[in-house]
């Protein structure tokens, strides 16, 4: 037991030799799993009787609608579920909602102009090298693409046909870029916008900091992004997402019809262990409070900005009571960046296996919580916050850390 305490506390299980072998092992698993899924399939439709991507067929419904002059439409469960049924000739398919602001309905749109299976195929061709091209730039070397496609939440959002991987290039490009050019940091944060839940902490770090000029190009960024869409498709579009709001809350987040299991917040713990809504919202909120503050003080201090840079990925994630599975490739980019300062600084103890745990996460997750009601995600992304600021504390008061990851 001392032995295996030892390796876990000094990170010497994970060699370069197995980290390779792991995560090939875990890429060729994808590979031959998502073959033999989609050769399973009947047309468009998988095993479970569910569409190929599955939720993607919200986002392809919803640019249809678009596309015939009906963007409100989204927002009626009824006509787009309709749409739905329509792609894929099934009366009995599960209902995925459009829940996005309006902004989204451009990308949409767009993709609508395909076959649906060339429009699935063309969004995760086109975003799965974003955010590979993101890690990269976060972290240059050989190793990084093999180990940021072998990330387990790129499965689960290549299931989902999701936007887990422009969600993560958005955010680690806005990251890098934040220094050295404001204004293009700032248009990847307002780009940001179509998925508001993380935009909770950044505006707060942005201000508390004095970014006036990224600040500004967000805002502008975002007017832009409203100003199309009403000139595009007019303001009952805005009006039927703000409408919209009151029943997705009420029923996807409040009610769990999306699933506890899938969803990895405090929010969704609490509500998963039988607590009441009001108690459920009082948690959610006192922890984003406590994350805030923490978050605060380190963009504030002395710190390694990854280590900032880490700390706002993953409190980001943390802030929002909605937050699923495959949105923790946002967390790929704080473990990018923690990863990218104890490279050059030294790792500390049990700083890689933390890492590793991190790493591994979004594949136990879901069916943790399903089978256990242990919120394996959001436990992952408490510690990586708090291993966050015990870092930057720790790294203020003494520059230098332990050897790095252990060589083959």
């Amino acid at each position: 037991m001392t032995s295996i305490w030892r390796q876990i506390r000094t990170g010497a299980w994970l060699t370069l030799a197995r980290l390779r072998g792991y995560t090939a092992i875990f890429l060729a698993a994808y590979v031959i799993g998502a073959v033999i899924w989609i050769a399973l399939s009947h047309g468009l439709i998988d095993r479970n009787n569910k569409p190929l991507g599955t939720d993607f067929s919200n986002v392809y419904a919803a640019g249809t609608l678009t596309l015939g002059n009906k963007p409100e439409a989204a927002y009626d469960w009824a006509a787009e579920y309709a749409v739905e049924k329509s792609l894929f000739g099934e009366h009995n398919l599960p209902f995925y909602g459009w829940h996005y602001p309006p902004l989204f309905l451009l990308v949409a749109a767009v993709l609508a102009l395909m076959p649906y299976g060339w429009s699935l195929a063309v969004w995760m061709g086109a975003t799965l090298p974003a955010y590979v091209v993101a890690m990269r730039a976060i972290v240059p070397g050989p190793m990084t693409a093999l180990v940021a496609l072998a990330y387990p939440a790129v499965f689960v959002n290549l299931g989902h046909g999701q936007n887990g991987f422009i969600s993560a290039a958005l955010l680690g490009g806005a990251l890098l870029l934040l220094e050295r050019r404001p204004i293009t940091a700032g248009m990847l944060i307002g780009l940001l916008a179509y998925k508001p839940q993380f935009g909770i902490l950044i505006p707060l770090v942005l201000l508390v900091t004095g970014r006036w000029t990224v600040v500004l190009a967000a805002c502008g960024t975002i007017l832009a992004a409203c100003a199309a869409t009403l000139a595009l498709f007019g303001s009952k579009v805005w009006v039927a997402f703000a409408a919209s709001t009151t029943l997705t809350r009420r029923i996807v987040l409040e009610a769990g019809d999306t699933g506890w299991e899938k969803i990895q917040s405090a929010f969704s713990a609490v509500r998963m262990w039988g607590g009441s809504v009001d108690m459920a919202y009082s948690a959610q909120a006192g922890l984003a409070i406590a994350v805030a503050a923490g978050l605060v003080w380190l963009w504030r201090s002395e710190a390694a900005f990854d280590l900032k840079a880490a700390g706002l990925a993953v409190a980001a994630l943390i802030a929002t009571p909605y937050v699923l599975d495959y949105d923790l490739m946002m967390l790929a980019v704080a473990i990018a960046f923690y990863a990218r300062h104890a490279f050059a600084r030294g790792f500390r103890d049990f700083e890689i296996s933390l890492l590793a745990f991190a790493w591994a996460t979004p594949l136990l997750a879901r069916p943790a919580a399903d089978m256990t009601g242990v919120p394996l995600g959001l436990i992952a992304q408490l510690a990586l916050f708090i291993m966050t600021l015990d870092r930057a504390r720790r790294d203020i008061a003494v520059p230098r850390g332990n050897p790095g990851l252990a060589q083959a």
